[in-house]
This record gives structure tokens, C-alpha cells and sequence, in this order.
């Protein structure tokens, strides 16, 4: 046996302890920000049942790991200040050492991809990224991560960076300029943690609590609950679920597609974006496509287990093997491979089933060298010879897998959310719906747990800020049934219910033919408006409706958060408002005054609703004299 120095056996022996990992939780880093005024938990991992000792200017704590290795210790509060430098020590001789930590007001940002559209792809870009120079402003962004189980740490600790172009260029556009707005009126040190991700559904950042409480969702947990002890059983579940949603568009049939049913055509050699095969159906289609193909086998072949790689699938799949679903995978850009069983083939004819959903631009089956079935025996069969049929719009959309990266149950709550643990917040900024404008009438009951969960051990009172839908879509020619309007009113309601909350309307300054719409600069200035009135400041937050009542042949609507006096800009009349019966909605002609709007009653109307605003992309006139605009919304007329 080879002789170890005494110095080198020391750095063995401390080998375990340094091996654990880092003790504090991954926000605690170089540049961090921590929240002033109330106790501060401090967190992380060490070996269970080892004492921890923290320290942070001259407030000091100590707590023990939990079997699982966890500890919290919370320190006394501390005033806005600093820089300071955190210690933590561990009773095994394990340290870390923060450096450059601030003590001031630390916001969560988050959402979809309008939070996540960065300041470099913004209005004005160039200018904003040259000119950022605030060291007290310092940004941390979670990186993507999705889980079928809330995780204990993040898959790559955030790093703090100080409001430079450096840095400034990548970040949340809507969140940075909210705080760059803060910090022109208060010079407290601010510190945004950012964890959004594009193209996702509130549904995916709510813990599997706060979804039980928001609706009818125990069937999807329950079938991700099976996914984590028996997947194939999970798989073979949801096709059974894609089964029922095609089975209630089509009247009740029992045989779909998955078994062969339908008028299938034979699909190019290739596949690949369907917009480009030339079928006029399939130009400009989003939906639900089928496709299919089968593969014939002996008896020996199709004994053993087996596995099926069908390529990338834009953006959502449901794949089955002889008419039992095997996997569902979401991501345009992530190939799909599903393990089979034994038993899942048979001798003779095996049909392999594809249910392709594409929300956005292009869709299909891409990758055709990767589409083969693989034996236990090694052996490589090709798919080829692919048919199709197309879905109708009218069987509408079909739901996703609760493990679907954006669209599940709790994945973005379990990958971005949970690991941040206790650490503690001044408040909270929310900007998505888009991703839900397709199911707006359980948006209030899911925004409402949202703002429940993130206060969880937190202030009670903590400010929630929410970015209303901006205006997209066609003009309105007519009154009409809009998601996007229904989709507002829940975030509209949901923040006037709540107390703690603000709500910045941006109809005013969307792109009608671009879902990411770039100024974000005042977009952050309305979140920031918000967040100063919900401060108790003397500042409104914009025109929000209280009441209508039906006076004589009008409706008189009344408004709070006014500043001044409404205005209808450009008229000496208030476009924008519908009166509606328990039919129809008619526009009507309206006159703002002071804090109120009447509208005339049209002919043979018996108003029950007024509406404002009422578009995906709509059109209207009336702001208060700060030059914020009347939000959308819709109320009860009193008689």
C-alpha cells in the first residue's frame, strides 16, 4: 500500500464534507440581494444532523440539517445596506463564503414569453443596453428546467449580476424596466430574480396544492403521480384520456384513428412541415394531424420488448402501438424515443399511430432517417409508408400530458420554482395568459392560487403585479366572443379581489399582428406604477369600472384609480363600449364625464351587461389625463 503524506491524507479526509456540495442554497451567491426589513431565512444542504451557523454583517443564526439534509436558519432583519459578506459553516469544517451581498427589496418575475422577451429584443435596444450602468440593481435568471417532482435544488445555480450592459442585454425586458422605474424614485437596492419561460401555461407553475384548490384537476395528478412509480401504465393512461377527448368531438365513437378508422391519405415521402406539402387544407394549419403506418412481424420478432423512435414532432405527440398509447412527448426539437414492453407487438400486421398537435407556425414529422422500430435482438426496422388525416378545428384542441414541459400539471413549479425555497421577496410581477386564452374560464380561479402560493411564507400582504393580455389579433368589425377579452376580465377580476394587487393594462400598446409586442419599456413603468400605489403611494394605477346602473335611457358606468378626469381621445365621443341583452352585445354610443361614462341604450335593447374593449385586438379611445388607458371589462347592469 502507497504511503499518504500527512498533508495529502488531511485533504482526503475532508474530501466528504467538501464533497456534499454547496451548503447554501443556489440564489445565496456573489451579488445577491437579500430582503430588508423582516427576518431572512437562510437555507440549504448539509449532512443530516450537522449544525450550520450563518452569518450576515453582524446578525448571526444556527440550525440543524433534517434527515434529508435540509436547514433553515433565519436571521434577525437587517435595514437596506450593505455590500456584506455572508458566511455559512458547517460543524464537519464545510464553509462558504458570499461576497458583495445587498440588503434591500427582491421581486420575483415570471411568466411566459412576453416576461421572458429579453431588453435585446426590445424597442430601442442598443441605446438601453449601452446606457445600463446601476450596480445597486443586480438580476439573476433561473435557468429553464422542468420536473415531474419538485425539486431540492436548481440544475444550474442563478448568478447575480449588477444592472450592466453586460448583463442587461439578456434579462427580462418587462421586469428590468420596472425596476429601472422603482429606482428613479427610491434608491433602495433592488433585485430581480427572473424564471419564465415561453410558451407556458399558469397551470405548469402551480404546485399540485394549489391546482387541487383552483379546480377539477386530480385526474391529470393522479396520472402523473403514476408516471413517477410505473410510466408504461401512466402512457397507456393518457392515450386512454386522448381516446375519450376524440371520442366526445365525434359523437361518441369509440374507434378513432388510433385503431385506423378514418380516410387516410398517403403523406410525402419524408414528411416534414405539413405547410409545405402543398395541400391547401394544411397551408396555414394549426391542430391536430394523425398519422400512421404498420409494420408486419413473426412471431419471434415479436416476443420480446422493443423500442420506437419516431423523430421530432412539432410540437406535441401522442403516440400509439396498436391502439394503446405509449408516450406523449412536447418540444418541436426533442426526437422521441419510446421503450415497448414485452407484449406490446404481435405476429403479423403492427399499426403505429401519431397524433401530431401544432399550436404555432410550422408542424409535422421531422427527422425521417430516425422514424424505425428496434428490436430486442438489435434489429432496425424503417417506418415508412406514412399516412395521415387531419383533425377538424371543431373537435377543438386536445389536452396535454400532465407531464408536458409547458402545458403540464406543476413541472415549471417542481423545475424553477420549488428550488428557490423561503428565500424571501418584496413582491411578485406575472406576465402570461396568452398560452391560456384558449380555456380563459379557469384563469381567475388558477391566477388566485397563484398569488396564494407565492405569498406562502412570505408577507401576507405581499404586492402581486399582473400584466394584462395586450391587444392581438384581427380588428374587430363587430361585437364578438373573444378568449383573449374573456382572458382579461379573469385577470382583471382576480386582481380587484384581491387586495394586495395591480393590475398594468397594456391594450393601448400592443402589436395587433405580433403576439410579443416590444415596447416593454412601458410596460415596465405601468408595473412599477402599480407597485408604488400598492406601497401606499399617492398614485393611481389606472381606470378600473365599480358600478353601472341603468339611468333612463342611458347606462351610467362608474370608475376608481382615475386621475383627474376620463378623456376620449381624438372624439368628442367614447368608442369602445357594448350593451348587452341575454342574447347579443351592440355597440353603443358613449360620452365620458369626470370619473363616468353614460351610454346611450340602443333601440329595443334591455341592457343586463355593459362591456368595454371587448377584442382579441380592440378598439377604443378613452384614457384618464395621466395617459393610461380604461382597461377592458365587463359588468352587471343594475336597473
Amino acid at each position: 500500500m502507497r504511503r499518504v503524506a500527512p498533508i495529502l491524507l488531511a485533504a482526503v479526509m475532508a474530501t466528504p464534507a467538501a464533497a456534499q456540495g454547496p451548503l447554501l442554497n443556489g440564489l445565496f451567491a456573489d451579488h445577491a440581494v437579500v430582503q430588508r426589513d423582516r427576518p431572512l431565512p437562510v437555507f440549504g444542504r448539509a449532512r443530516p444532523g450537522e449544525a450550520v451557523t450563518v452569518t450576515l454583517g453582524d446578525r448571526t443564526a444556527t440550525a440543524t440539517a433534517g434527515a434529508d439534509g435540509a436547514w433553515r436558519a433565519d436571521l434577525p432583519a437587517l435595514a437596506a445596506g450593505g455590500p456584506y459578506t455572508l458566511e455559512a459553516k458547517a460543524a464537519s469544517g464545510a464553509a462558504q463564503t458570499v461576497k458583495d451581498v445587498l440588503v434591500g427589496d427582491v421581486w420575483l418575475c415570471s411568466g411566459q414569453s412576453n416576461m421572458e422577451l429579453p431588453v435585446e429584443r426590445g424597442n430601442n435596444s442598443w441605446s438601453e443596453i449601452r446606457s445600463a450602468n446601476d450596480d445597486g440593481l443586480r438580476l439573476a435568471y433561473v435557468d429553464h428546467a422542468d420536473s415531474r417532482t419538485p425539486l431540492a435544488a436548481f440544475s444550474k445555480p442563478p448568478a447575480w449580476k449588477a444592472a450592466k450592459p453586460d448583463a442587461v442585454g439578456s434579462f427580462s425586458a418587462a421586469c428590468y424596466y420596472m425596476a429601472r422605474e422603482l429606482r428613479k424614485t427610491d434608491r433602495t437596492p433592488l433585485g430581480l430574480v427572473h424564471a419564465s419561460w415561453g410558451g407556458s401555461a399558469i397551470e405548469a407553475w402551480l404546485s399540485p396544492a394549489a391546482l387541487r384548490k383552483a379546480g377539477d384537476y386530480e385526474d391529470g395528478l393522479q396520472t402523473l403521480e403514476l408516471s413517477l412509480k410505473d410510466r408504461p401504465a401512466a402512457d397507456r393512461r393518457w392515450g386512454e384520456t386522448i381516446k375519450a377527448w376524440w371520442s366526445k368531438g365525434h359523437g361518441g365513437t369509440a374507434a378513432g384513428p388510433w385503431a385506423g378508422s378514418g380516410d387516410w391519405t398517403p403523406a410525402p415521402q419524408g414528411l416534414g412541415v405539413w405547410e409545405s406539402w402543398g395541400v391547401p387544407a394544411l397551408a396555414a394549419f394549426d391542430g391536430v394531424v394523425w398519422f400512421e403506418t404498420s409494420v408486419t412481424l413473426t412471431a419471434a420478432q415479436a416476443k420480446g420488448a422493443a423500442s420506437l423512435e419516431i423523430g421530432m414532432v412539432d410540437e406535441v405527440d401522442t403516440t400509439f402501438v396498436n391502439g394503446v398509447g405509449i408516450g406523449s412527448t412536447s418540444g418541436a426539437g426533442t426526437a422521441r424515443t419510446y421503450p415497448l414492453a414485452a407484449g406490446s407487438l404481435k405476429a403479423g400486421a403492427n399499426r403505429i399511430v401519431v397524433s401530431a398537435f401544432d399550436t404555432y407556425a410550422n408542424g409535422g414529422m421531422y427527422g425521417d432517417a430516425a422514424r424505425a422500430l428496434f428490436l430486442a435482438d438489435g434489429t432496425r426496422i424503417p417506418l415508412t409508408a406514412w399516412r395521415y388525416q387531419v383533425e377538424p378545428k371543431a373537435t377543438g384542441e386536445p389536452p396535454r400530458a400532465p407531464w408536458d414541459t409547458l402545458s403540464g400539471l406543476s413541472t415549471l413549479y417542481n423545475g424553477m420554482l420549488a428550488p428557490i425555497g423561503p428565500y424571501a421577496f418584496k413582491g411578485f410581477a406575472w406576465y402570461q395568459g396568452e398560452s391560456n386564452a384558449g380555456r380563459p374560464q379557469t384563469y381567475q380561479a388558477l391566477l388566485t392560487q397563484l398569488f396564494a402560493e407565492r405569498r406562502a411564507g412570505q408577507a401576507a400582504d405581499m404586492p402581486a403585479l399582473v400584466v394584462q393580455l395586450a391587444n392581438y389579433g384581427k380588428p374587430q368589425l363587430a361585437p364578438e366572443n373573444s378568449g383573449w377579452a374573456q382572458l382579461r376580465e379573469a385577470q382583471r377580476v382576480a386582481v380587484a379581489k384581491d387586495g394586495h394587487a395591480a393590475l398594468a393594462v397594456i391594450t393601448d400598446i400592443g402589436d395587433p399582428s405580433d403576439i410579443h409586442p416590444t415596447n416593454k419599456q412601458d410596460v415596465g413603468k405601468r408595473l412599477a406604477r402599480g407597485a408604488r400605489r400598492l406601497a401606499g403611494q399617492a398614485v393611481t394605477s389606472g381606470p378600473s369600472p365599480v358600478s353601472a346602473r341603468r339611468v333612463g335611457e342611458t347606462v351610467e358606468v362608474r370608475f376608481e384609480q382615475v386621475a383627474e378626469r376620463l378623456a376620449a381621445r381624438g372624439s368628442d365621443h367614447a368608442i369602445g363600449f357594448e350593451l348587452c341583452d341575454a342574447v347579443a352585445c351592440r355597440f353603443a354610443d358613449a360620452k365620458v364625464e369626470g370619473d363616468k361614462a353614460v351610454v346611450a341604450v340602443p333601440a329595443g335593447l334591455t341592457p343586463t351587461r355593459v362591456r368595454f374593449a371587448w377584442a382579441d385586438a380592440p378598439t377604443f379611445n378613452v384614457f384618464d389625463l395621466s395617459g393610461l388607458p380604461l382597461g377592458p371589462f365587463e359588468i352587471a347592469v343594475a336597473p
